[in-house]
């Protein structure tokens, strides 16, 4: 059976929404940091320490311009709409719930915008998830930004220590929720809106904690696949799929690779012999097999991969890229992979 993205959408989200606070902290308690003001105004000047640079607002941005899907999504749940005058590089569609505010934003490139295209939309901020935008062969570095005026803010989700894990690092501490909390915090602080970046947070944790009830210890075993038919990239052990992993209770076969979304063989795929195949289902069209129809029909006719135990059982469950992402997507995709894997189980 393809258990597809609507297939194991949790039948309880509504009701998760509705949850009490209560939930968070049930196992982990949510951090409070020093951009976590949720108490009156932001006072400015402000300063921010993020992966090893050091920003100063001397008020809140008006223009921004947001260089990723997921510090886009960030910004309109923090109701910031009016002030993003342009994002880029996006795999899937907007939340349903965020449609209507994300309907005037300008798309300044489905991939990686230009840095003329970018400072044609006069940002006084640019913020991305990803540091390679900020690396030599990306957008610009941030000191080229700094040199006319505008701030940059990278998401600690992509930092490691002080360095971009996007921008030519390495991950050494596996991906947690924190550092996305983190992210929302200052986002929302910077902005002056610190009081919804705490409901945001409170949202997000609340479902997590929901979901996280629900599932149970399970043995199966999982690979992560993003994209590419000739050298798969597979999810490592420390990005946010290892975290999906993680928190859904089942192991990642990659799980000893420490890069977040190393290149491997199939002929290795073979020889891991994962129970279940999570793949990403992306909208964009930039490689052969962004789309999880493709992968499937590649994984059920190629000599090496047709004979898994997984291809043979149709344990396929497929998953937005945005929510193999570190971003608030992956509470949905939490959700999403303990559904698939429970119907996978019932199903055995």
């Amino acid at each position: 059976m393809h258990l597809g993205r609507r297939a194991i959408t949790c039948a309880a989200t509504a009701s998760l929404l509705l949850a009490g606070l209560a939930a968070c902290g049930a196992s982990e308690p949510v951090p409070e940091t020093a951009a976590a003001a949720g108490e009156g105004a932001t006072a400015y000047p402000l300063t921010v320490e993020n992966c090893g640079q050091e920003i100063v607002f001397d008020a809140a941005p008006q223009r921004v311009v947001s260089l990723d899907q997921g510090s886009t999504e960030i910004l309109l749940s923090l109701g910031l709409e009016d002030r993003v005058v342009g994002t880029a590089s996006w795999t899937d569609p907007i939340l349903d719930s965020l449609a209507e505010a994300n309907a005037d934003v300008p798309r300044l490139a489905d991939e990686a915008p230009t840095y003329e295209v970018v400072l044609g939309a006069d940002p006084d901020f640019v913020t991305a998830s990803f540091g390679r935008h900020f690396a030599q062969g990306g957008v610009a570095d941030r000191g080229r930004f700094a040199e006319t005026g505008i701030e940059s803010y990278l998401s600690p989700t992509d930092c490691d220590g002080d360095v971009s894990i996007n921008g030519g690092g390495t991950r050494t501490q596996p991906l947690t929720f924190d550092s996305l909390y983190q992210e929302i915090r200052e986002l929302a602080q910077i902005f002056d809106v610190s009081s919804r970046g705490e409901d945001l947070v409170a949202e997000l944790e609340t479902r997590r904690q929901a979901a996280l009830a629900d599932i149970a210890a399970s043995d199966l075993t999982a690979a992560f696949w993003f994209s590419d038919l000739k050298t798969p990239y597979v999810a490592g052990g420390l990005g946010a799929p290892a975290l999906l992993a993680s928190e859904a209770g089942v192991s990642n076969v990659f799980g000893d690779l420490p890069d977040d979304w190393p290149a491997t063989t199939w002929e290795d795929f073979v020889d891991r012999d994962p129970d279940v195949i999570v793949m990403a289902d992306l909208s964009r069209e930039r490689w052969p097999g962004d789309q999880a129809a493709e992968k499937i029909e590649f994984l059920t006719t190629d000599p090496v991969t047709k004979g898994l135990d997984a291809v043979v059982g149709e344990r396929f469950i497929s998953l937005p890229g945005a929510e193999m992402n570190p971003s608030i997507r992956m509470v949905d995709g939490i959700e999403a992979l303990a559904a698939g894997l429970q119907a996978i189980e019932a199903a055995a």
